[in-house]
C-alpha cells in the first residue's frame, strides 16, 4: 500500500481513502461549491452565458497577479532550450490534453521539430478521448513516460494540474527535477504541492467554477492562457520571430504558403516578384528569404548569417549590413 502527497492510500476500495481525498479536495477553491448558482439550471439561456462570460472575464486578472513567476519561469526555459534542450509538459485530463495541444501547435507555427515541444498526458496518446482510468493517480507512470524520453538536464518539464495535487503531474515534476531539468508547476490553487515540487511554481488562482470542481472552465482556460505564454515567449527568446511576424512558420498547406508570402511582404515592403523570387532561392523558408531582401544577400548566405546568429534574424541582418 502506498500514499500519494495527500497522505491518501491509494488502494482501491479503502474505506479511508476517499474519506481523506474529500477533505482535501473540500480545502481546494477549484473545488468549493458556490450557493449562488445553486438554482443556475432555472435561468434561461442567455442569463447563464452571461454569468459564464463574466467568470471568463475574471481569468485574465488571475493570470496577470503572476506575471513576475511565469516570466521568470519563461526566461529559464528559453535558456535551457537555447542550449538544444526540449520543453516537456505533463499532465492528466484537461491539463494534459491544453499541454499536448500547445506542443502540437509548435511545429507548425515555429518550424519546430516534433521533438522539440512535447506533451504528456497521463495514459498516453489514448486518453487524449478517453479518460484512462488511474492514469493521473500514479508518479511512476510519469517517471516512466519522462525516461521514455531520455530526459536531459537541458530540459524543462511543465507539470501540470488544476487542482495542483494530481501525482502524474507532481510525479513529472519531482522525477525531472532528481535528474537536474527545469521544473514549472502550473495549477490554480494556493500552497500547491505541485508548485511546491518545482523550482518555479506558477499558482494562478481562478476560485471556484461555475459548476462544482469543472475545471475545464475558468481554470483551463487559466492553463491555456499561461501554456500560449510559455510556449509562444519562449520562442520569440529563441528566435523564432521578427517582431510579431511568425517568421519561422512552416508552409506546409495553401493557407500557410500564402501566409508565408504575406509576412515577407510585410517585412520588407518588396514586390510579389522579388517575394517569389526570395522563396525560390531559399526553399521556402520565410526567415531566409527576408534575409536575402533585406540583406541583400544570395540563398546560402542568408542560410550562413543565420546559422552564425543562431536563428536571430536581427542578428542575422546586422552582419549582412554592417553599420
Amino acid at each position: 500500500m502506498t500514499t500519494d502527497t495527500a497522505g491518501a492510500t491509494d488502494t482501491p476500495g479503502a474505506s479511508g481513502t476517499y474519506g481523506e481525498l474529500r477533505a482535501q479536495l473540500a480545502t481546494l477553491t477549484t473545488e468549493a461549491f458556490r450557493p449562488e448558482l445553486a438554482e443556475i439550471d432555472r435561468l434561461s439561456t442567455e442569463e447563464i452565458a452571461r454569468i459564464m462570460n463574466g467568470e471568463d472575464a475574471t481569468v485574465p486578472a488571475a493570470v496577470a497577479e503572476r506575471l513576475p513567476q511565469i516570466a521568470a519561469a519563461i526566461d529559464a526555459t528559453a535558456e535551457r532550450m537555447a542550449r538544444g534542450g526540449r520543453l516537456i509538459y505533463a499532465g492528466a485530463g484537461t491539463a494534459g490534453r491544453l499541454g499536448v495541444l500547445d506542443a502540437s501547435e509548435c511545429p507548425p507555427t515555429f518550424n519546430t521539430d516534433p521533438a522539440e515541444v512535447v506533451g504528456l498526458i497521463a495514459g498516453g496518446p489514448s486518453a487524449m478521448v478517453t479518460a484512462v482510468e488511474g492514469a493521473e493517480d500514479s508518479k511512476e507512470l510519469a517517471a516512466a513516460d519522462l525516461d521514455a524520453l531520455k530526459l536531459t538536464a537541458d530540459d524543462t518539464v511543465v507539470g501540470i494540474s488544476a487542482s495542483g495535487r494530481t501525482p502524474y503531474a507532481i510525479g513529472a515534476v519531482e522525477h525531472a527535477r532528481a535528474q537536474g531539468a527545469l521544473t514549472i508547476g502550473l495549477s490554480c490553487n494556493a500552497d500547491s504541492a505541485l508548485a511546491a515540487a518545482a523550482e518555479h511554481g506558477l499558482e494562478v488562482v481562478t476560485g471556484p467554477e461555475l459548476l462544482t470542481g469543472s475545471t475545464r472552465l475558468k481554470a483551463g482556460t487559466a492553463q491555456k492562457l499561461v501554456l500560449n505564454m510559455i510556449s509562444t515567449v519562449t520562442m520569440i527568446r529563441l528566435g523564432k520571430t521578427y517582431g510579431n511576424l511568425m517568421v519561422d512558420v512552416r508552409a506546409s498547406n495553401e493557407k500557410l504558403r500564402a501566409r508565408s508570402r504575406h509576412i515577407v511582404s510585410l517585412a520588407t515592403g518588396a514586390s510579389d516578384t522579388a517575394i517569389e523570387a526570395a522563396l525560390a532561392a531559399t526553399d521556402g523558408e520565410v526567415k531566409n528569404a527576408i534575409l536575402v531582401v533585406l540583406g541583400q544577400v544570395d540563398g546560402p548566405t542568408a542560410a550562413r548569417l543565420l546559422t552564425e546568429s543562431d536563428g536571430h534574424l536581427r542578428a542575422a541582418l546586422a552582419a549582412a549590413i554592417p553599420r
